[in-house]
């Protein structure tokens, strides 16, 4: 399955934040108009499609070593 539109903004905005801030979320909101609770559900989702990995590798593959590091940890982030 391609990525969609959508997926690519997601993509492409996670690219330009790093780390999780106020204003990143007010900018999901703005921007994506979406809350930010659904951005990291459908952005974790998406890091686990091979056409993500194909888009953008660096990225997907940063988030998927977060995302496993939270798992590990117990920090709550497992849910991305």
């Amino acid at each position: 399955m391609a990525l969609s539109d959508r997926d690519r903004s997601l993509l492409d905005f996670e690219a330009l934040w790093s780390g999780h801030t106020g204003a990143k979320e007010e900018a999901v909101r703005a921007q994506l108009a979406l809350t930010p609770a659904r951005y990291y559900q459908l952005l974790g989702r998406l890091i686990d499609s091979a056409d993500a990995l194909a888009y953008d590798p660096m990225l997907v593959h940063r988030l998927r070593r977060l995302r496993a590091a939270g798992r590990r940890a117990g920090d709550g982030r497992a849910a991305m």
